[in-house]
């Protein structure tokens, strides 16, 4: 079993498009009117979806306040963390914390993208997957 895709809830699908193609330095690809896919080949393994309700038709059934818990981060791995914070800063994320060490062994930091979703990015060869912590 895989995990091969995580959707991210937003209130504007353009906006999305524009932040996380900015952020990820890929154009990613339009599904539907409220759907734009970050796609595997291009994100390492799974695809991220920015889903908005209302743009695809949904809002009756999933809502328009829906927000994830404040802890419910979607991690990201990256080789240059410094480029990857400083392109988040320029997208227009907030809340961007320093880079930081943590004690189970990654290397990372925080922020939060326009629609409220944290986010986290933690340097490549430093991702805590279970077990023992990285080095």
């Amino acid at each position: 079993m895989m995990l091969f895709r995580i959707i991210l809830p937003v209130a504007d699908i353009e906006q999305a498009t524009r932040f996380y193609a900015q952020v990820l330095g890929l154009p990613g690809e339009r599904v539907s009117p409220g759907r734009h896919y970050f796609a595997a080949a291009d994100a390492g393994g799974a695809v991220l979806a920015c889903y908005s309700p209302r743009e695809d038709g949904d809002a009756a059934e999933h809502g328009e306040t829906w927000r994830p818990h404040p802890f419910q981060y979607v991690y990201f791995s990256t080789r240059d963390l410094g480029a990857l914070r400083e392109r988040c800063l320029s997208a227009g994320a907030t809340a961007v914390t320093p880079v930081e060490h943590m004690p189970w062994g990654e290397t990372l930091f925080y922020a939060v993208d326009p629609f409220g979703n944290p986010i986290a990015f933690v340097e490549s060869g430093t991702e805590f997957l279970g077990g023992r912590p990285a080095p």
